[in-house]
């Protein structure tokens, strides 16, 4: 036996060839996104830390209208691989392209609530259709 785990070894063609036909698709699909927000110099939502300003990317999962204290809101749910991000408009009722399946890049400070990071507000851009 070597003294090296096996999850530490470099990987060959092969290897990587088995994991990814024994991974489920989301499994896939989480390392795609992980690898996105890497190429596109973001940080890892699930390094972010309350009140820590940054620039994460993800795919939007859900899309919902929810007022708060009487005001419109619009709530999504960023995903980018390693955890989630609620990302909230105030005084918004809708937004042209932002919707579930839709993959972008958002910027702001991060704050907590009620256990969930959430990003108020955000700078965001949508990232292209055709690169899906």
């Amino acid at each position: 036996m070597s003294a090296v785990p096996r999850s530490e070894k470099p990987a060959g063609r092969f290897r990587r060839m088995m994991d990814r036909l024994s991974s489920s698709r989301e499994d896939l699909e989480s390392e795609e996104l992980r690898e996105d927000a890497e190429t596109a110099g973001c940080t890892r939502i699930g390094d972010c830390h309350d009140r820590q300003i940054v620039t994460v990317t993800g795919t939007l999962r859900t899309v919902t209208l929810r007022p708060r204290a009487g005001v419109p809101a619009l709530e999504a749910e960023l995903f980018d691989g390693s955890a989630a991000l609620d990302v909230v408009w105030l005084g918004r009722r809708s937004i042209v392209g932002i919707e579930p399946g839709r993959k972008l890049i958002a910027s702001g400070r991060i704050s907590m609530s009620r256990g969930r990071r959430v990003l108020f507000n955000p700078k965001y851009e949508l990232r292209p259709l055709g690169r899906e």
